[in-house]
């Protein structure tokens, strides 16, 4: 029987000009490992939508001079996951509830259309692979354990399609809805549960008869549930510990 869980604790580096292929290398790697560090913080909850990320603090932890972060930086807002001013810092990307769901409007209308595009490329392996995330869903009891395996099934189920624009897009939105997701996971009573892990159960039996229609009808009631269910806490996008001002303290491990 499934239960309800309970909290528990790419885009590639453009490279940096520098004076020779060797140093332009160096660099796209050291960006590379400063973004993953924060891209892994972000994605984890250490660091919350709207915290701010002070350079020096990041580069000084990591080992890095501040080029690579700043590089990083940008990488990172490239993906939806951090926004940079000019001559004013840098922030976990925050959104208010209208914004949240925008995006989840057009998550429903996207990921459907990537699902359709993507089941016919899936492999007999890919199909067993989903499979086995959905009952290790099922069993975990760890609202992170959850969020990992849960982005796995659903990125893996559009791992078929051929549209680089699409996919592209669908990551981007994964990212920045990771926080609401958490709450949404948080929120979610027994039954919710049980209904997240057979709505799963469906997409998935879909995908095995090669039925696009009901993949992406019982995926589009998948999102779409998510989205109701946020707009009934309004509390979720005006926490204190969102604030802009808010400092981020980047001194733990990214999880």
């Amino acid at each position: 029987m499934s239960r309800k869980p309970t909290t528990g604790s790419t885009t590639p580096a453009s490279g940096v000009p520098g004076s020779d292929g060797t140093g332009s290398s160096a660099a796209a790697v050291a960006s590379q490992r400063v973004a993953d560090h924060l891209r892994a913080a972000i994605l984890s909850g250490e660091l919350r939508p709207g915290a701010r990320i002070m350079q020096e603090q990041v580069a000084a932890q990591l080992g890095a001079s501040r080029l690579p972060v700043r590089e990083a930086l940008r990488i990172l807002a490239a993906e939806g996951l951090t926004v940079v001013k000019s001559n004013s810092g840098a922030w976990v990307s925050r959104m208010d509830m209208a914004e949240c769901e925008g995006v989840y409007k057009i998550r429903e209308r996207l990921e459907p259309l990537a699902l359709s595009e993507s089941v016919p490329h899936l492999s007999a392996e890919q199909v067993t692979e989903l499979e086995s995330i959905a009952r290790q869903i099922e069993l975990t009891t760890d609202v992170d354990r959850f969020l990992a395996l849960d982005r796995r099934l659903h990125l893996l189920t559009y791992a078929g399609c051929r549209v680089a624009q699409i996919t592209t897009m669908v990551d981007r939105f994964w990212n920045t809805t990771q926080h609401y997701r958490r709450a949404f996971a948080r929120l979610a009573g027994d039954s919710g549960w049980e209904l997240i892990h057979a709505e799963h159960r469906l997409i998935i039996e879909a995908i095995k008869r090669a039925d696009t229609v009901d993949a992406e009808r019982f995926l589009t009631g998948h999102i779409r549930r998510t989205r109701l269910e946020l707009a009934q806490h309004p509390e979720l996008f005006t926490e204190d510990d969102h604030d802009t001002d808010h400092t981020a303290d980047t001194a733990g491990s990214g999880g």
